[in-house]
């Protein structure tokens, strides 16, 4: 009964997913822009316990609940430890009413044809195993395009639905994520040839089978639709890709039926020095736009 309320949420889609995913990598950036400087933690052990005391304050908040947010990507330490003693995702779901979904890749590697795959997996049936164990309902896997090099978008595409189906053989809900960097020359050329691979490999899929899709968003509004309207594809998402919040919400509420899943642009303004009240107005007036962004298309 949990993941059929769960897909009902999901495929709903009356607000948007919180992406709280930053790796090991991106770590020290998000503690900066929370205000915590990189001479607050002497080990990568403390540096986890600051953005995982960061995330728990974001999601204890009393405006981070499934109202507004729909579902939120945890990285695989996150989701590993507790909040207020019960573990993230069990927390998520029971006490916010937010689908706990996971961020399964390990990085990327090295641009080749334009693209960057996602690093090999060998421990990824392992990690799935935990996350249903967990109570996960989705994962997240990241590549990016860089240039439209139909070579390269094919290969990303191959290897985000090849990922997908192994996710999908665990009874998880896979969020396809091939990013095309919002500041190169030929982005709408990119996002072309990218939906035409997506569409044939969605076509391949069993029937019955679904899968979702993270993207950046479209130089033309709308140009994702016939994704959107797909039958095999729950939910298209949208990354802020490097937009300020306003400028991504002003873009995402141009395009139906995409709903976000904003990292760096929902912390936007929240800091460490903010009193519990301050940060709650703070990051209550973000969620509140990005999910009027997330409904109006």
């Amino acid at each position: 009964m949990t993941k059929a309320q769960q897909t009902a949420q999901v495929k709903s889609g009356k607000g948007f997913i919180a992406a709280l995913d930053q790796s090991g990598g991106s770590t020290p950036k998000a503690l900066k822009q929370y205000g915590v400087a990189e001479n607050a933690w002497s080990n990568e052990t403390e540096m986890f316990d600051l953005i995982h005391a960061m995330r728990a304050r974001i999601i204890k908040s009393p405006a981070f609940t499934g109202d507004k947010v729909v579902g939120a990507i945890l990285f695989e330490q996150t989701m590993d430890r507790t909040v207020d003693g019960i573990p993230t995702a069990t927390y998520l779901w029971e006490n916010r009413h937010v689908v706990p979904f996971l961020k399964i890749d390990k990085g990327l590697e090295a641009e080749v044809d334009g693209c960057q795959l996602m690093k090999a997996m060998p421990d990824l049936d392992a990690l799935l195993a935990k996350a249903v164990k967990a109570g996960i309902f989705g994962t997240k896997e990241r590549s990016v395009i860089s240039a439209a090099n139909a070579k390269g978008i094919q290969a990303v595409v191959d290897q985000q639905f090849a990922v997908g189906k192994q996710v999908l053989s665990h009874g998880l809900m896979p969020i396809l994520e091939p990013e095309v960097t919002i500041s190169i020359a030929d982005k709408a050329e990119a996002e072309d040839l990218l939906q035409q691979a997506l569409l044939k490999g969605l076509d391949a899929l069993p029937e019955g089978t679904q899968v979702m899709l993270k993207l950046s968003l479209p130089t033309v509004a709308n140009f994702y639709a016939p994704l959107v309207d797909h039958p095999k594809v729950l939910k298209v998402v949208a990354l802020s890709g490097g937009h300020s919040r306003d400028a991504a919400n002003a873009i995402l509420a141009q395009n139906r039926g995409i709903i976000a899943s904003f990292s760096r642009a929902l912390s936007e303004g929240l800091s460490a020095q903010q009193t519990d009240a301050e940060f709650d107005k703070m990051l209550a007036g973000a969620i509140a736009s990005i999910h009027a962004a997330s409904i109006a298309g």
